[in-house]
């Protein structure tokens, strides 16, 4: 399911990459856009993780990117590839009249604010999951599978000082044990629409790169985890880099009727005014506290011994 970079783009792929509200462009030079950055940028469990620990490049991903939206809407944006009307859901539609079968994943990224905000990234496969592999039992396992396997490595490439301190450069998160994540899947498609306002220590995170969206660079990969060996070496399913994000770029999500959907939560001002003294006092930054207990699976570095840590 590898491609190559010489693969001949189908035209429908083309128009869905730049149908959205922000372009895509070079990964080098993508100001207020989304590009796709080296597979080797991000570090995954290597052939004989289970034995040494050995981490190896993650060279090249199993999807193809299809594109990026940056939208908002009156309420939070949910089951985006159920509404038939939206760009997504249109061109796959489009694509299964004409006898094709491709299947895209979308991992829709819900952040907490009161624009209700959402980042999702979509990745296509123009070819079946090879049957018994991690990606096959994903798509046909129960939620408790997927919430235990669907990782995110967050690399921040370029940023000031304290989103750096904050996220720790390079972050690893098993995104079902650490957010609320709900799981559509349909017959050409399937989407992960992640509550990061769900989690206190993710809510404080996004509020404070918010405030530096439009100086940030940052790279995110999604992957299954591999857990045995004979699950290993990991592959990567796709990534995305987004650069220098215009809040103002967004474009407007439109709600079809029918749907009923809850307002983002607003990270309370006592616990964001904690996270801030947190952040300024970095001797502390180690330190949980008994009302921590949703940090482990959070944001995390992955130390050499195979544990998470925060």
């Amino acid at each position: 399911m590898a491609f190559s970079n010489g693969e001949a783009e189908h035209q429908w792929i083309q128009n869905v990459q730049s149908g959205g509200a922000v372009p895509c462009l070079p990964p080098e030079d993508c100001p207020n856009g989304w590009a796709t950055p080296p597979g080797d940028t991000f570090m995954v469990r290597g052939p004989e993780y289970v034995t040494t620990k050995v981490k190896i490049p993650g060279g090249q991903y199993l999807l193809k990117p299809l594109g990026v939206d940056w939208i908002k809407g009156p309420a939070k944006i949910c089951e985006v590839l159920k509404n038939k009307s939206h760009r997504v859901r249109k061109a796959i539609d489009e694509e299964v009249s004409h006898g094709n079968q491709p299947f895209v994943w979308a991992f829709n990224l819900q952040l907490p604010s009161k624009e209700n905000y959402s980042a999702i990234f979509y990745f296509v496969s123009l070819e079946p999951a090879p049957e018994g592999s991690l990606m096959d039992q994903f798509l046909k396992g129960d939620d408790a599978f997927r919430k235990s396997r669907l990782k995110l490595i967050a690399n921040i490439v370029k940023g000031p000082w304290i989103v750096r301190k904050a996220v720790c450069e390079q972050a690893i998160c098993i995104l079902g044990r650490a957010l609320s994540c709900k799981y559509v899947q349909g017959s050409n498609f399937f989407e992960v629409d992640v509550d990061i306002g769900s989690s206190i220590v993710a809510n404080a995170i996004v509020h404070l790169a918010f405030g530096y969206v439009a100086t940030l660079t940052v790279d995110l990969a999604f992957l299954i985890e591999s857990q045995a060996e004979s699950e290993l070496p990991e592959r990567l399913l796709g990534a995305v880099r987004f650069s220098e994000l215009s809040p103002g770029s967004a474009g407007t999500y439109e709600v079809p009727s029918e749907e009923q959907q809850e307002t983002a939560p607003i990270l309370p001002a006592r616990l964001w005014r904690s996270f801030s003294q947190l952040l300024q006092n970095p001797s502390n930054s180690m330190e949980q506290s008994p009302s921590s207990e949703n940090i482990n699976g959070s944001f995390h570095k992955e130390g050499a011994d195979g544990n998470t840590n925060w």
